[in-house]
């Protein structure tokens, strides 16, 4: 409670004569402490160079919320927070449609709560770059639009990660070469705005979506500097590269986030920070508008506190995109959280990877399962041969990124190459790049030819496919169990979903998920197991420094 109150104290101020909420300016501190403890980490992605960023001034973010919040006090704050903290969708609509709490007020108690935290020193997570200057405008719009017939985002103030187009705020991608770059809605945030959910702001991400620099922390962005993990500051790995949202949505920043996964984006940061990741199947959702990895891979996919709100944010999010060839006649609108509910595991048969139960997390929940009914199924993986990866990582960046800048980029944007980009971090390198830039380097050294890449593609989908159907089909399984990211490489390439959830905390206080993954397009069959396994564990608990 002491520290809550110092916080409120250097944070944030009521002017008394005009009874208006200013924050205090934000003075870059002293890192080195954080650096040096970490120099010797067991983790090499965990030795920081810096934590701050050499771009961006913080309190550029705090000009857009002090606005917003300026009829917004600390009583307030307290006063809803029964209603705001740890609630699912589903029970904030309830509330406001009960007139205890309203949207506007809503938006205002998330704005005040980055505040609070991120503008002291001592517990800021460096997980928000923008902040959308209209967002309680927005909100006050919606309160005077209130019905029982809205989708259960309406109102919502949501994060998008930002390698997503937003209309109003840069999309940078946390790289300074894309700092001005001022787009059109990506198709996922239209589908957002279409049901009603307020984009709160962009989060923080790995930079280039973890495909700049090799070894480099997960989390780290030259426009928002190091994103830390809220259960263990400089202790602990955000996961990437969706590490912003990861660690907004576990730190109570917004309703909910988007994310982006290629390989382990999504389902890293999510079990990392304690929160419900879904990387759905390639095709599900639009990527067009959000910058590229892949489009052989690339997915964005609802990050949140909880499954139901995750299916809430999957509804809002499907619908097929003429401009994604992928998605068409593979995005069928689906109200996902109507199902939840009926959840039921009996007659499921869940496949167990024997290789994970040394894991004693793993151990004790898949038992978890059997008790809800669960038929559980003792599998070994088989080998496949997943060589030449990173060579389709970089054959398609090479061509999806130039695609993007044609087509996605706002006007100011004069790139058309990633070597562009690399000449571009060039003229400031200790600034733009403290890491370097060997993976954008490796793709512009890639001469792999065409013909070579198509053969590599379809021999890793065909792999891909062959690691799950081996154990799935010989053993009918509904789905397999994983933990963390620890299968994301092989459901990337096979286009299988995977959801993961909270599980619990090892001994040193890290979170763990258990991860759900399906064949293709088997999301509510996924959401319903973990619904049901959710509801029995409740593994789930808030940071304990950001209560």
């Amino acid at each position: 409670m002491k520290k809550i109150f110092y916080l409120l104290f250097l944070g944030l101020w009521a002017c008394s004569e005009k009874s208006e909420t200013k924050i205090e300016t934000w003075v870059p501190y002293d890192e080195t402490a954080i650096i040096a403890e970490n120099a010797d980490h067991e983790s090499q992605q965990m030795r920081f160079k810096l934590i701050q960023s050499k771009v961006s001034d913080r309190n550029d973010l705090w000009a857009q919320i002090e606005p917003q919040i300026s009829d917004f006090s600390a009583e307030d704050y307290e006063r809803l927070k029964p209603l705001i903290l740890e609630q699912d969708m589903m029970s904030m609509q309830n509330a406001i449609s009960e007139d205890i709490l309203s949207y506007k007020e809503l938006t205002q108690w998330y704005l005040y709560r980055i505040v609070l935290f991120e503008n002291d020193s001592l517990s800021t997570l460096n997980n928000i770059i923008s902040i959308n200057p209209t967002a309680v405008e927005e909100a006050i719009a919606r309160d005077e639009n209130k019905s029982d017939d809205h989708h259960p985002i309406y109102g919502m103030p949501i994060l998008l990660k930002d390698n997503i187009n937003f209309e109003g705020l840069p999309t940078t991608a946390g790289s300074v070469a894309l700092q001005n770059n001022q787009t059109d809605d990506a198709h996922i945030v239209k589908r957002l705005e279409n049901s009603g959910a307020i984009i709160l702001g962009k989060s923080s991400l790995s930079e280039w979506a973890n495909f700049l620099c090799d070894g480099c922390p997960n989390g780290y962005n030259a426009i928002g500097g190091q994103t830390l993990n809220p259960y263990g500051r400089g202790k602990f790995d955000t996961g990437g590269s969706s590490s912003g949202s990861g660690s907004a949505i576990a730190a109570n920043y917004a309703a909910g986030a988007i994310g982006t996964e290629t390989s382990g984006s999504i389902l890293s940061p999510s079990s990392s920070n304690s929160i419900v990741g879904l990387k759905p199947t390639v095709g599900l959702l639009s990527r067009g508008g959000i910058v590229p990895i892949s489009s052989t891979l690339d997915t964005p996919g609802p990050m949140t506190k909880n499954v139901m709100d995750n299916a809430i944010m999957l509804s809002a999010l499907t619908g097929e995109d003429s401009e994604d060839k992928l998605t068409m006649g593979n995005s069928p609108q689906k109200d996902y959280w109507k199902t939840l509910s009926n959840g039921d595991l009996e007659g499921m048969r869940l496949g167990v990877m024997k290789g994970f139960l040394e894991d004693s997390l793993y151990k004790v929940n898949v038992k978890q399962l059997e008790d809800l009914g669960a038929d559980l199924v003792e599998v070994e993986a088989p080998e496949v041969n997943l060589s030449g990866f990173l060579t389709l990582l970089n054959l398609d960046m090479k061509v999806d990124l130039p695609h993007y800048f044609e087509n996605y980029a706002g006007s100011e944007i004069a790139l058309k190459s990633v070597q562009d980009v690399i000449n571009f971090n060039m003229e400031d390198s200790a600034k733009r790049i403290p890491y370097g830039q060997a993976r954008f380097i490796g793709i512009v050294n890639d001469s792999t030819s065409a013909e070579a890449f198509d053969s590599l593609k379809t021999r890793l989908m065909s792999e891909g496919k062959r690691y799950f159907e081996t154990m799935m089909n010989e053993n009918k399984l509904d789905a397999i169990l994983s933990i963390n990211n620890w299968s994301a490489g092989y459901a990337a390439v096979a286009h299988h979903p995977a959801l993961t959830v909270p599980m619990g905390y090892e001994k040193s206080g890290q979170p763990k998920g258990i991860t759900f993954i399906a064949e293709p397009y088997s999301e509510e069959k996924l959401l319903k197991i973990a619904y049901a396994f959710e509801k029995k564990t409740k593994a789930r608990e808030m940071p304990a420094d950001y209560k």
